[in-house]
C-alpha cells in the first residue's frame, strides 16, 4: 500500500522538471473526487496556466474559498480563469525563486491546491468555534460540500466542538462488510490509553446522525454510512496543528475506499493461492494407472531364442522340424 499524500504528484513532478527545462505543455489530468485539472502553456514556455475545476465549487465560494486561495497564491490568482475551470493560477517560472528549498516550498503549496480551496469550510468552522467559545453556547451554520454525486461533507461548529461528518456510498456488499470493519476499528481505537488525544469517531448506517436529520431528501439505505468526527479546540489550537487536522481529515474517504480496495485484492491472492494448494493435492492423491504388458506365445519363444544363442536356435528349429 502506499501513503496517500494531500498534494497533487503531477503537478509537483511537472512544474520541478518545467523549472529546470521550459517547454511546451498541454496537458489534463484527474485528481480524487473528480477533481481535474489543466496545465498548459498557452503564451510562452516559462508562463504556465494551471486550472482546476471541482464539483462544489459554488459552495466553496460561499465559504470564503476566494480569500483562502489569494492568501495563499496571492496575485498569481486569474480574476476569470480558464473556460469550462473554476480557477486558475498564472506561473511565471522567470519569477520562482532559484533552485533550493524555497523553490520547492512554492511548487509544494501549488501542487497543494485542492486541498486549500477544500480547507475554507473548516477555517471559517475553526473561526466561528473561536468566537462562540467565551459565550459558552450556540451553534453555527451547518456547511455542506457535495463534493461527489452522492457523498458530501458537513462541518458544523459547536461553542465547544466542530462536528465533521463524510456520507459515503457502498456499492458493493462487501465493500460494506469491509467498511463496517474498518469504521469499527476507528470507533474501538480511541479507547487505547496512547491514543487519547484522537478525534472521537461514530460510525453509523441508514439513519443520519442527529445534526442532518433536518436535511431532506438525505438517502435511508443499507449502502450508505455515516462517520462524524469530533473535532475539540485542541485539535486545531493555532495554525499549524489546524493545517495538519485539515489534511489529515480531507483523505480520509480516500483512504477508506483504498484500504477497502487493498484488502479485497488481498484476500483474492490468498484466495487463488490456497486453491492452488488445493489443486497440487488433489493431484498428488490421483492413483497411477499401471501398464501390463501382455506377451504372447511368438514374444516368449523370440525372448528364449535370443537369451539361449545360435546352436539352440539350430536345435529349435530342428525340434520343430
Amino acid at each position: 500500500m502506499i501513503l496517500l499524500e494531500s498534494n497533487n504528484y503531477i503537478i509537483q513532478t511537472t512544474l520541478a522538471e518545467k523549472c529546470i527545462k521550459p517547454s511546451s505543455l498541454d496537458v489534463q489530468f484527474v485528481d480524487f473526487d473528480g477533481v481535474r485539472f489543466r496545465l498548459s502553456t498557452p503564451e510562452r514556455k516559462t508562463l504556465l496556466l494551471l486550472s482546476m475545476s471541482i464539483r462544489c465549487w459554488d459552495e466553496l465560494v460561499k465559504y470564503g474559498v476566494d480569500g483562502v486561495l489569494q492568501r495563499e497564491y496571492g496575485n498569481r490568482v486569474k480574476p476569470q480563469p480558464e473556460p469550462e475551470y473554476n480557477v486558475s493560477l498564472e506561473l511565471d517560472l522567470e519569477q520562482f525563486p532559484p533552485e533550493g528549498e524555497e523553490r520547492d516550498a512554492l511548487i509544494k503549496s501549488i501542487s497543494l491546491l485542492k486541498r486549500n480551496a477544500l480547507a475554507a469550510p473548516f477555517e471559517l468552522a475553526f473561526d466561528t468555534q473561536k468566537q462562540l467559545a467565551p459565550s459558552g453556547q450556540g451553534q453555527g451554520e451547518l456547511l455542506a460540500l457535495h463534493y461527489r454525486d452522492e457523498e458530501a461533507i458537513y462541518v458544523q461548529a459547536s461553542f465547544d466542538r466542530v462536528t465533521v461528518i463524510f456520507s459515503t456510498m457502498f456499492r458493493e456488499e462487501t465493500d460494506r462488510i469491509f467498511g463496517k470493519v474498518f469504521l469499527q476499528e476507528f470507533v474501538d481505537a480511541r479507547r487505547l490509553p496512547t491514543i487519547q488525544s484522537a478525534p472521537q469517531v461514530l460510525y453509523t448506517t441508514r439513519d443520519p446522525p442527529l445534526e442532518l436529520k433536518h436535511l431532506p431528501g438525505l438517502a435511508q439505505t443499507e449502502d450508505v454510512g455515516y462517520v462524524t468526527f469530533i473535532l475539540f479546540p485542541r485539535h486545531f489550537a493555532n495554525s499549524e496543528i489546524a493545517s495538519g487536522t485539515i489534511s489529515h481529515i480531507q483523505n480520509f474517504r480516500d483512504y477508506l475506499h483504498y484500504h477497502i480496495k487493498c484488502s479485497k485484492a488481498y484476500m483474492h491472492s490468498r484466495m487463488r493461492h490456497r486453491v492452488s494448494e488445493f489443486q497440487k493435492v488433489l493431484n498428488r492423491a490421483k492413483t497411477e494407472v499401471a501398464v501390463v504388458d501382455r506377451k504372447t506365445a511368438r514374444y516368449e519363444y523370440s525372448t528364449f531364442l535370443m537369451t539361449t544363442g545360435t546352436n539352440s536356435q539350430i536345435s529349435g528349429r530342428s525340434m520343430i522340424r
